[in-house]
């Protein structure tokens, strides 16, 4: 499993937001870019995806920019990586993308792979954004 830079960023960019935005006023992606240092272009491909997925919402004009649309507590970690574009499979069998594996029903292996899955993925559920702000909050004192 390995997550690529758009997850990576993407998960940035949201924690970027959360420590950013007060009272749920938006934030222009160019803050959110000199933040992280990362490209304004990528960030809108991201957010455009995060919108897309109904986690985030924005507002154009001069104090324009992106808010969250649910709760910092209603947003998980899953949530961020799926909307991201990313996938969370340890093998191509667990995935469920084509070509599905002929083995999978009698594979000890896939078992396996599908068990580790299922800890991963409650793991990425169980964290909410809100979690993740105050724990970066705890941290930073």
């Amino acid at each position: 499993m390995r997550i690529t830079t758009k997850g990576r960023y993407g998960l940035r960019a949201v924690l970027a937001l959360a420590s950013t935005s007060t009272d749920n006023m938006p934030v222009s992606i160019k803050t959110i870019s000199e933040l992280e240092g990362i490209s304004a272009e990528f960030l809108e491909q991201i957010f455009f995806r995060l919108r897309k997925a109904g986690l985030i919402a924005s507002v154009r004009g001069p104090s324009g920019g992106f808010f969250f649309a649910k709760s910092l507590s209603d947003i998980t970690l899953k949530d961020i990586i799926d909307a991201s574009g990313e996938g969370v499979s340890i093998a191509p069998c667990v995935c469920g993308k084509s070509p599905v594996c002929t083995k999978k029903e009698e594979c000890e292996a896939g078992r396996i792979w599908d068990d580790m899955s299922d800890h991963i993925n409650a793991y990425l559920t169980s964290l909410s954004l809100a979690d993740m702000v105050n724990r970066n909050h705890r941290i930073a004192k």
